[in-house]
Parts: structure tokens; C-alpha cells; sequence
């Protein structure tokens, strides 16, 4: 069995390096952090690639939030993914709700046409769907669509932990007929989550603020990835048994 992913989030060469130092898998190339990740130059993202030998998930996203905007604004992101299929890009962070909060599929269709072959995860735009059910069944089949970054809930682990939980669960409801993309965890997630995320069998884990000791000011700090490293590769405690869980 593969230990458990761990993805840290990037804003350069400094950060990268430092995470891959710390025992991260794969990266979330983003910047600015004041609107929670927006798409990277071209030009960062070659530097990083240059630098680490660890898979580089580079985020499209014009502004804050998760609705993409104009025709224009899509035209403009397009191109920009355009430039960074071209610098070397061939994973993605992508994730857009349309007015109604549904996933704003011909804008993913727009995107993909122009990524063609790539690998690609759906953001936290999820845990800010009125239906979250909706929007999984809609992404079934896009491809590509390899992950789901989630916290279960818009307002982080804390108060999504319940909703991963019963996502997890093999038993509950499907997503929708076909293979389903991996859950990863992200958003306000902590290293006391992880014994309830693991018991209930989610294997891959995004940090982003947990990286970085001084807050989004300071860089990535090597040792603070490796304590997250050492916590997955602790194994998994056990799911509780119906029997215990009734008692």
C-alpha cells in the first residue's frame, strides 16, 4: 500500500525546495495568497520546475473566489494556461462554480481544451456548492480529474470533518457511476484531524498555512513538513468496528 500524498502549497523556488526537503510528494504552485491562490507565471513555475524534482500542480484561477467571471476574463485565463502548457505545465489546479453554484462545466470544457492531456484536481470550489452531491456527479468523467481538494465544509475541517467522513465511508452513496477522483484534504486542516481522516480511510493531505510557522509572510519551513511527513508515515489507526462503534 503507498503511503499517504502529502501536497504542500508553493510560492516559489524558496518554498518548493524547503518542502521537498521536508518530505512533500507534490507541490500547489500558487500566487498570491491575500485572494487564496491565483494562477503563476510562466516564468515561476519554470524556476521551480528547475529546482525540484516533485510534481508541480500550478493553480488557474484569475481572482478570489470560485465564480471565473466575462467571457473575457475565461478568454485571458485560457490563455495563460495556454503559456503554461508551453513553459512545461502538466498538472493543474482548476475549479469554477457558475452563478447558481453548480460546476460551471463549459468554462472546465474551455479550460481542458486547451490543457489537453493533463492531470488535474478540483479545488475548494466544492465545499462552496450548495449541493455538493450536484457538483461530484457533474465532474464524473471529466478528464483528466484525478482529485477532489476538499475540506468538507466552506468554513475548513473543522466543521467539515463529519461530511469527509461519511464521503469516505464506502457504503454511502456514490458520486455518481464511474471511477471517482481521490479525496485530499485541505483547509484549516491540523495534524489532531488526521487520526479521524485516517481511521476512515483518506490517504492524501494538502497544507498550506501549516507549512509555514511564521504565517503566509514566511517561507515554507522544511521541519514543519517533516513533522507532517513523519505523522503519515506513522500508520493508520483502525477504523472502529460497528460492534465498538455501538458500544
Amino acid at each position: 500500500m503507498s503511503r499517504p500524498l502529502l501536497e504542500v502549497i508553493a510560492l516559489d523556488v524558496e518554498d518548493a525546495v524547503a518542502a521537498r526537503t521536508g518530505g512533500a510528494d507534490r507541490l500547489e504552485l500558487v500566487t498570491d495568497m491575500a485572494a487564496d491562490g491565483l494562477t503563476p507565471s510562466p516564468s515561476i513555475f519554470s524556476a521551480v520546475r528547475d529546482a525540484v524534482d516533485l510534481p508541480i500542480r500550478v493553480m488557474l484561477r484569475p481572482r478570489d473566489g470560485f465564480v471565473i467571471g466575462d467571457t473575457a476574463d475565461l478568454e485571458r485565463l485560457c490563455a495563460d494556461a495556454a503559456e503554461l502548457r508551453e513553459a512545461g505545465a502538466d498538472e493543474f489546479v482548476i475549479g469554477f462554480l457558475d452563478a447558481d453554484g453548480d460546476a460551471d462545466l463549459p468554462a472546465l470544457g474551455a479550460l481542458l481544451t486547451v490543457l489537453g492531456d493533463v492531470r488535474w484536481t478540483f479545488h475548494r470550489a466544492l465545499d462552496h456548492a450548495p449541493d455538493r452531491g450536484a457538483v461530484r456527479r457533474a465532474l464524473t468523467g471529466l478528464p483528466g480529474l484525478d482529485t477532489l481538494l476538499t475540506a468538507g465544509s466552506a468554513a475548513g475541517v473543522d466543521a467539515g470533518l463529519e461530511v469527509l467522513r461519511e464521503e469516505a465511508d464506502p457504503a454511502a452513496p456514490t458520486a455518481g457511476p464511474g471511477p471517482h477522483p481521490r479525496p485530499m484534504v485541505g483547509g484549516g486542516l491540523r495534524l489532531d484531524h488526521l487520526p479521524a481522516l485516517r481511521a476512515a480511510g483518506l490517504d492524501a493531505f494538502h497544507i498550506g498555512g501549516a507549512a509555514r510557522p511564521n504565517g503566509w509572510a514566511g517561507p515554507v519551513c522544511a521541519e514543519a513538513v517533516r513533522t507532517w511527513r513523519r505523522a503519515l508515515d506513522t500508520p493508520a489507526p483502525a477504523a472502529p468496528s460497528i460492534t465498538a462503534a455501538a458500544g
